[in-house]
């Protein structure tokens, strides 16, 4: 398997997941606007549940809405992120292989992203995250020369920034938009905040 790009926007929302839960298990999607073939872009991420991660019928229904939603907006999912309540523990779950599975039955070079708690801190040099692939039948460690996050350090900052104000809080995953459906589990909001700190203008790409 090719290549795999995590854009500045997808990053910064997984970070903000698990800061805004951090004595729970949360998960995601991964989506990418590109067109399937050729390297994984992943461009964006659907925060999706920070509490009974293996609870199969709202994961069921979550993935439904999202692939409609993605549908609408020219966008596929082509991986699962997850970070575990134990900071210590970065190794994907029963239900974190098993959500992957099933993305990877519709993307045949679907990622499994596992989120390290342990170096999460802003300050940490290099991106915290464990990418697996699909070979055969099993997830497999990719080499991480093959994972590109660029803009590094400029997206590090992005994330440390909007967590030091705050905007964490400006994320609504799909659990919190099952408590109150007005809540945007889409994110337009905070996508907004993110493109506005990573425009050129700013002096991040």
């Amino acid at each position: 398997m090719g290549e795999v790009e995590l854009s500045c926007l997808a990053y910064v929302k997984m970070y903000l997941h698990g800061c805004l839960f951090p004595r729970c298990s949360v998960n995601g999607l991964l989506l990418s606007s590109s067109p399937a073939g050729g390297a994984v872009c992943v461009t964006d991420c659907v925060p999706l549940l920070h509490s009974h991660l293996p609870l199969a019928p709202i994961t069921q229904l979550a993935l439904t809405q999202v692939d409609v939603w993605c549908a609408q907006t020219q966008q596929r999912i082509v991986g699962y992120y997850q970070a575990n309540a134990c900071v210590s523990d970065s190794s994907p779950t029963p239900c974190a292989l098993k959500i992957a599975d099933k993305i990877a039955e519709q993307c045949n070079n679907a990622v499994l992203l596992m989120i390290d708690g342990g170096k999460m801190s802003p300050d940490y040099r290099v991106p915290p995250i464990v990418m697996y692939e699909r070979k055969d039948t099993r997830w497999t460690l990719k080499d991480k020369h093959t994972i590109m996050l660029r803009q590094w350090e400029e997206t590090r900052e992005i994330a440390s920034q909007l967590l030091d104000a705050g905007d964490h809080s400006l994320l609504v995953d799909f659990d919190s938009h099952l408590d109150d459906i007005t809540r945007d589990w889409t994110n337009q909001k905070l996508n907004a905040k993110i493109a506005e700190l990573a425009s050129p203008a700013n002096g991040n790409v």
